[in-house]
């Protein structure tokens, strides 16, 4: 039952990407419906029977979830509709990804109750900071375009999106909310494995190739926040450090369970 509300949702993220931006209430309510469907669909796919069900599709999924909410909430702050012929499609994609690589099963019997809560946090930390590399990476091509001083044809509706977006220190403020917020979500998960290792996952803290990975991302992100309050950091430098410590925390989870699901076919839980 759940698959049709993937269907659904994907059907309404589509329709709300290419309506003409003068219709507004039918955006935002078309994009809520499908932000809900997805949601509920993502819940019922996720936790069901006693077991959770991960893996790299369900990750992304989750992401865009995030993405499409961020883009709704803020869209009332500032005017993003450069954004939702970007984000929206992206999610239209990714939300039926789960149903072609439906990735493995992890039993909760007997795990901590803590332990949703962790992957829950986990999930938040990373979809956050999923929408700010997108977000940094819409900039680069802004400050390209402003650098370069190259027209741009107004066909496509890409080049559109582009020209749309808000000015680069409103999409600069958004950015730094987002890592903000990603950042501190990523140490609550860094802090619960570690301080919690045993008690979630039935094993002693070890250094292994998604903690390491997880934290350089943590301490990319970390300096570029200290870096920002305290040396001013923005621009080239800004974008650098959001998108290698993205690229650093997609290696850790996203990127493994691809490798392992995919090309090796194997389970990791």
């Amino acid at each position: 039952m759940y698959t049709y509300f993937f269907v659904l949702a994907a059907l309404f993220y589509a329709a709300c990407a290419f309506l003409p931006s003068k219709q507004h209430t039918a955006i935002s309510t078309g994009t809520l419906i499908g932000w809900l469907l997805h949601g509920a669909a993502l819940w019922v796919d996720v936790i069901g029977h006693g077991v959770l069900r991960m893996g790299f599709a369900i990750m992304l999924s989750g992401a865009l979830w995030i993405s499409v909410a961020i883009y709704w909430l803020e869209n009332r702050n500032f005017s993003l509709d450069g954004l939702r012929v970007l984000v929206l499609p992206s999610a239209a994609i990714g939300v039926l990804l789960p149903t072609v690589f439906p990735g493995s099963l992890i039993p909760l019997d007997g795990k901590s109750a803590l332990f949703p809560w962790h992957i829950a946090i986990a999930m938040l930390a990373y979809s956050t900071l999923t929408i700010a590399a997108f977000h940094a990476v819409l900039m680069a091509l802004q400050e390209s375009k402003l650098h370069t001083r190259l027209s741009v044809q107004k066909t496509g509706w890409f080049a559109l999106a582009i020209d749309r977006l808000p000015a680069l220190l409103t999409m600069e403020k958004l950015l730094f909310r987002l890592i903000g917020i990603g950042f501190f979500l990523l140490t609550l998960t860094v802090l619960s494995g570690v301080v919690f290792s045993e008690e979630l996952f039935g094993k002693a803290f070890k250094w292994e190739h998604k903690t390491i990975f997880t934290m350089l991302s943590w301490i990319l992100f970390g300096v570029l926040l200290a870096g920002r309050r305290w040396r001013g950091w923005r621009g080239k430098t800004a974008l650098s450090f959001t998108l290698t410590g993205f690229t650093t925390l997609f290696l850790a989870y996203v990127g493994s369970r691809f490798v392992f699901e995919v090309i090796l076919h194997r389970s990791l839980a």
